[in-house]
């Protein structure tokens, strides 16, 4: 069976909320609500395989304390710059 458009965003809504630590829900979990319905099949293609990371590794990356690898590179610099926005005006 074929996933639906609609039922894949809300795999990675659920997927972006509950990480397995709260500090990732915390950054992907709003994060995903902001963007997801606007990204384009590759962009969620790239999301998609960026939350089959371990928590442990997006943490670092999400911090800056280690590189991401390349082909996450960008989003991750997207993923911190809007967690860095949101915690600056919250």
């Amino acid at each position: 069976m074929v996933e639906t458009a609609e039922a894949r965003l809300k795999r990675l809504a659920m997927r972006s909320w509950r990480r397995g630590t709260k500090e990732m829900d915390l950054v992907f979990g709003p994060y995903a609500d902001a963007h997801l319905a606007g990204m384009g099949g590759a962009e969620l293609a790239l999301y998609d395989r960026l939350l089959e990371e371990n928590d442990q590794d997006l943490a670092l990356w999400v911090m800056g304390q280690r590189a991401a690898p390349v082909a996450f590179a960008g989003l991750i610099a997207a993923v911190a710059g809007f967690s860095r926005a949101r915690l600056k005006t919250d």
